[in-house]
C-alpha cells in the first residue's frame, strides 16, 4: 500500500507494507542513507530520526503509524538552529571516531537542544542514555553539547577519544 510522508519537509511516497520499519523505507525506499541500522531492536539509537521533533528510533516505528507527522533525518538537522550548533560542535569537538553511530547520537542531541535550550550534565545523560557509542566518546559528546547550548563553538583537544564515562 502507498504511504505519504513528510520527510525533510518534501513529500515522499513509498509502496510498502505498512509494518516495514520507517527505517528501512529511509533507506531502502527513499534512498537517503544517513541513519543507520544497529540493533533493530530499539537499544542502540543509531537509528534515531524526528518525528514533530521528537527522537525516535526509527528501526522499530511501523511506516504505517507515522501518518500525517513530519520526520527529519540526519540529512536536514542543520535545517534548524539546534541541529545546526550541534553539528558544528561536533566538529569543533572532534567527536567522531568511527562515526557509525554519530547521525543518531546527532539526532537526539539536537531533540534535546530544541526542547531544553541550556541542559545540565544530568540532561544531557539523560537525553543520551539510549545512544551507545562504542568507541566510547561520550566525554565529548557532551562536551559539543554543551558548547551547541551555550553557542560558543571551539575547538577542543584536551578530550581523548576512546574515554568512557559521562553520557552512556
Amino acid at each position: 500500500m502507498p504511504y505519504t510522508l513528510e520527510v525533510n519537509g518534501q513529500r515522499q511516497v513509498a509502496d510498502v507494507p505498512g509494518d516495514t520499519p520507517l527505517l528501512w523505507v529511509l533507506r531502502d525506499t527513499l534512498g537517503m542513507t544517513g541513519t543507520k541500522f544497529g540493533c533493530g531492536i530499539a537499544q542502540c539509537g543509531a537509528c534515531t530520526v524526528h518525528v514533530d521533533g521528537n527522537p525516535v528510533r526509527s528501526c522499530v516505528l511501523p511506516v504505517a503509524s507515522v501518518g500525517k507527522r513530519k520526520v527529519t533525518t540526519i540529512e536536514a538537522v542543520n535545517g534548524t538552529d539546534s541541529g545546526k550548533r550541534i553539528q558544528e560542535a561536533w566538529l569543533a569537538v572532534d567527536v567522531v571516531q568511527c562515526g557509525y553511530c554519530q547521525s543518531g547520537q546527532i539526532m537526539s542531541a539536537a531533540a534535546l537542544l530544541q526542547r531544553n535550550p541550556a541542559p545540565t550534565d544530568a540532561d544531557i545523560d539523560a537525553a543520551m542514555s539510549g545512544n551507545i557509542c562504542r568507541c566510547a566518546t561520550y566525554l565529548r559528546i557532551r562536551a559539543a553539547i554543551k558548547q551547541a547550548a551555550t553557542g560558543r563553538i571551539e575547538t577542543t583537544q584536551a578530550i581523548p577519544h576512546g574515554t568512557a564515562g559521562g553520557a552512556q
